[in-house]
C-alpha cells in the first residue's frame, strides 16, 4: 500500500510517492535531555549521544534524528542518496546549442 512502512534487515524504509529523492545529512550532539525515536530502527535516541540529522530535500520542518549507525547502513545500502547524487542520476538539460538547432541524434 501507498505511504507506509516496510522493514527489511532492521532498518525501516518509506514507500509512496511522497518519498523524498535526496537527503541532507549532518552530525548532531545535545546536551538537552531529550530522547527520540530513530527513524530507520525505531528504537530510542539519546540527543546527547553522537548522532546525524537527516533533513529530507532540505525541508527542515522534516528533519529527524537517527543513528550514526543506522544511517550508515542506510547509505551503503543506497536509501538515503544526497543531492550530489541524486543529481547524477537525473537527465542533463539541453545545451544552448542543441536547443538553438534541435537534437541531432
Amino acid at each position: 500500500m501507498e505511504g507506509e512502512s516496510t522493514e527489511s534487515d532492521g532498518v525501516v524504509e518509506a514507500t509512496g510517492p511522497g518519498d523524498p529523492r535526496w537527503w541532507t545529512l549532518r552530525r548532531a550532539q545535545s546536551f538537552k535531555p531529550v530522547s527520540y525515536a530513530c527513524p530507520l530502527c525505531s528504537l530510542q535516541l539519546h540527543a546527547m549521544t553522537d548522532h546525524v540529522l537527516l533533513t529530507p530535500e532540505g525541508d527542515s520542518e522534516r528533519r529527524r534524528h537517527a543513528h550514526a549507525a543506522c544511517v550508515r547502513v542506510a547509505r551503503a545500502k543506497g536509501r538515503l542518496p544526497s543531492r550530489a547524487e541524486w543529481e547524477v542520476t537525473q537527465p542533463r538539460a539541453p545545451g544552448r546549442l542543441e536547443r538553438l538547432f534541435g537534437r541531432s541524434r
